[in-house]
């Protein structure tokens, strides 16, 4: 983990900035980057250095930070704008993207009808959580202890997201469909709100850290096969009706470059 203060601090902001995107994994990025071995090690192995870790870990914090609020500002403005429906293609291309990643992680080489459990079990799992009243684990909507709880769960699975490689923090975002309720408070330094879903990113990264990668290391298929039924679960959120015209010819090129992009990330992730 002697690695140069900058280089660790645009490590961290190329990792936070991305992982703004639903689709994109950070755990992936993080991969890419080269840092994703000594993030996990600083993580699991805390307690044992907490100096040394909690310097190196404070470094890549305030790059992800710094990337991840430019990124977010940058996605507002053109949620807000005329490009809004072709980025949400492009999102759902970025997904796409991933799933070739997640099969081979699956060692899946041909379809096997005994195998659709899993992925059937995570996409019941986002359909259950739809079933939650709207707003109730939105940022700033926490009514009493009760509604601080669960958005701090709900960190905890947000946690996934940005421990393991392969899972977009942003795609469960909107798997509990907060994903631009976030970006708006993170894009207007609005932090206050987000406090209860940080207290359950950061203690679900150090409970998950090891327990999510040794689950992966032993049974991938199960693991990434119930990963891919989250990811389809959480498809017809990002899914923004069916454009017309020019907007048509736009969306479904946003679609393919975001497809392409993710799924070339991906082949160098497993190389």
């Amino acid at each position: 983990m002697k690695q140069d203060t900058i280089t660790v601090i645009l490590k961290g902001m190329w990792v936070g900035g991305t992982m703004t995107v639903p689709g994109v994994s950070g755990g992936s990025m993080a991969m890419i980057a080269g840092i994703y071995a000594s993030l996990i090690r600083a993580v699991g192995t805390f307690f044992t250095d907490p100096v040394r870790h909690g310097i190196f870990l404070g470094k890549f914090l305030l790059g992800a930070a710094a990337g991840i609020v430019l990124f977010s500002k940058l996605i507002t403005y053109l949620l807000a704008s005329a490009v809004s429906v072709p980025l949400r293609f492009f999102f759902l291309g970025a997904v796409a993207g991933g799933i070739p990643m997640i099969c081979k992680r699956a060692g899946i080489n041909r379809l096997r009808f005994d195998l659709l459990a899993w992925p059937m079990a995570g996409i019941l799992a986002v359909e259950l959580l739809a079933l939650l009243p709207q707003g109730l684990i939105a940022p700033g909507a926490a009514k009493g202890l009760g509604g601080l709880m669960l958005q701090t769960a709900g960190g905890v699975l947000i946690a996934v997201g940005l421990v393991l490689p392969g899972i977009s923090v942003s795609q469960m975002l909107y798997m509990l469909g907060i994903y631009e309720t976030v970006i708006e408070n993170v894009s207007a330094f609005h932090f206050l709100p987000l406090i209860p879903l940080g207290i359950g990113v950061v203690g679900g990264s150090f409970l998950t850290a090891g327990l999510l990668e040794r689950w992966m290391n032993r049974q991938p298929g199960p693991a990434y096969l119930l990963i891919l039924g989250f990811m389809l679960g959480s498809l017809p959120e990002l899914f923004p009706g069916i454009p017309t015209g020019r907007e048509l010819i736009f969306s479904l090129l946003a679609a393919v470059i975001g497809f392409f992009a993710l799924y070339l990330i991906s082949e160098k992730q497993i190389q």
